[in-house]
């Protein structure tokens, strides 16, 4: 009977004990409980390395501005950092998100990229390495290539995953979406799917027939004729017109100390023309006689400068205009490759420099050597191995005159071209089917819940604000 007894008290004290153990859980919230209702800046904050320049509120969102320390080096972390800008666009972290860079400076306005107002998610956006503020000091550019910039989107999105649990798709335009490709070439388990925009792929740097070829069959051959004859007009009048340059240049304290001098750079502005119209133009915009003069050898100096200026721009090829985009000059120099095109409709007699090399666009003070083999590799494993990647390119942009493609080892891959549409070529312009069937596959890459492929379309309302995206009227030969 004792022992009954001694069992039943045992068994009572066990009982009691469970009970308080299952009341104190409830009253103390877990760590992950902690987490998630933690206010959204403490969090990020809280990440090792990150600090707050601002947040900037818009209805619906909130957006940061923040400094994430990055190794100058990777491969070799304890040998300095650098503070990399980067903004993030807050919705809500059950929502998937999308990881953008343009390749250049970010943009510390709130904004929605195409993929982010599809898949209604958050958004962070990376500065691309060395563009100031995100620049070393003292700055060793052997460290500015293209694995040490994925190293750098690799380090971001290990940080934020931790908050950012669902799924994640990289984009960017342009250079943007070469830096998209890259870092799924070196980081393939990163993402769950990339959508590269307009991004060129010049695979041999020294063969680029196919721009020439682009050339001469571009848009209609009046609209050809037209925009040929103001850039040959313009070199006819190279004398009177570098007097206005030179005038221009005192007038505003421009120097030509990097490409070397005003004969130069009068040139190379000139000889972007062309190629500058189709990138940021639609061929509507080429029977506008305020933008091309209808009859080049009639026009006035004026008019001829006004179209180049408005094109091109005069200030580019300045050191203060080249200036900020010396790491993509670099770059394009030492990895990237640029394109040479030739100009068949203009006489030898007026063209003195052609199409120069990025090293007269980078100052003499910075070494580079080109490496023949980084473009390579990344377009052969593009081929070989693409998963959850789409392309897509506008018909009339230069820049798609070489492109990337996806091979028989590429899977669930796709490269589309939105017909008429320039260097702002998108999903949205896209034939019907092919609109769909992105769109479907973005949202199936994000990780939410999509309509059939026929009924596919973005998640979140057009926001005027947030969502309008004119093509960057940035001058000069450069994606």
């Amino acid at each position: 009977m004792r022992k009954a007894l001694r069992w039943l008290m045992a068994l009572t004290v066990c009982i009691g004990t469970v009970s308080t153990a299952g009341a104190a859980t409830a009253a103390e919230p877990t760590a992950a409980t902690t987490k998630a209702t933690a206010d959204i800046k403490d969090r990020l904050l809280a990440i090792p390395g990150m600090s707050l320049i601002e947040e900037k509120p818009y209805a619906g969102y909130r957006f940061f501005v923040l400094n994430y320390t990055q190794p100058i080096d990777h491969r070799h972390p304890s040998k300095g950092t650098f503070q990399q800008r980067i903004t993030v666009l807050h919705k809500d972290v059950s929502r998937p998100t999308v990881f953008y860079t343009g390749g250049y400076n970010v943009s510390t306005t709130p904004s929605r990229r195409e993929p982010t107002q599809i898949v209604d998610g958050n958004q962070v956006s990376m500065e691309y390495r060395f563009f100031t503020p995100s620049r070393p000091d003292p700055a060793d550019w052997s460290k500015l290539d293209i694995w040490q910039a994925a190293s750098d989107q690799h380090r971001i999105f290990k940080a934020l995953k931790k908050i950012y649990s669902k799924n994640w798709i990289s984009t960017g335009g342009s250079k943007g979406g070469m830096t998209a490709t890259y870092y799924e070439r070196f980081y393939p388990r990163d993402m769950d799917g990339v959508v590269a925009y307009v991004a060129p792929n010049d695979v041999v740097n020294n063969e680029d027939s196919a721009y020439d070829r682009f050339f001469t069959k571009v848009g209609t051959k009046e609209c050809r004729d037209r925009l040929n004859a103001v850039q040959r007009e313009a070199l006819v009048r190279r004398e009177s017109l570098e007097k206005k340059y030179a005038s221009y240049a005192a007038d505003n304290g421009y120097t030509f100390t990097t490409i070397g001098s005003l004969d130069r750079a009068y040139e190379a502005v000139v000889l972007d023309y062309v190629w500058g119209f189709w990138q940021y133009n639609l061929l509507a915009n080429c029977s506008d006689d305020t933008l091309i003069p209808p009859d080049a050898k009639s026009a006035t100096d004026d008019q001829i400068w006004n179209s180049i200026d408005t094109i091109s721009g005069f200030s580019f090829y300045t050191d203060q205009g080249l200036e900020p985009y010396t790491p993509y000059y670099y770059q394009a120099g030492t990895q990237l490759g640029a394109p040479t095109i030739h100009f068949p409709y203009i006489e030898k007699k007026y063209v003195r420099y052609g199409y120069q090399p990025p090293r007269n666009f980078v100052p003499r003070d910075i070494p580079m050597r080109f490496q023949p083999y980084a473009m390579d590799d990344v377009d052969s494993w593009v081929r070989h191995h693409a998963h959850h990647m789409l392309f897509v390119y506008g018909s009339n942009d230069p820049w798609g005159a070489e492109r990337f493609a996806v091979g028989k080892g590429s899977k669930d891959a796709y490269v589309f071209t939105a017909p008429g549409m320039n260097h702002g070529a998108n999903v949205a312009g896209l034939v019907a089917d092919q609109k769909a069937l992105a769109t479907a596959r973005i949202l199936d890459w994000a990780g939410v819940p999509a309509a059939a492929t026929a009924q596919a379309k973005p998640l979140a309302k057009f926001d005027k604000k947030l969502d309008v995206r004119d093509v960057e009227r940035d001058p000069a030969l450069r994606p």
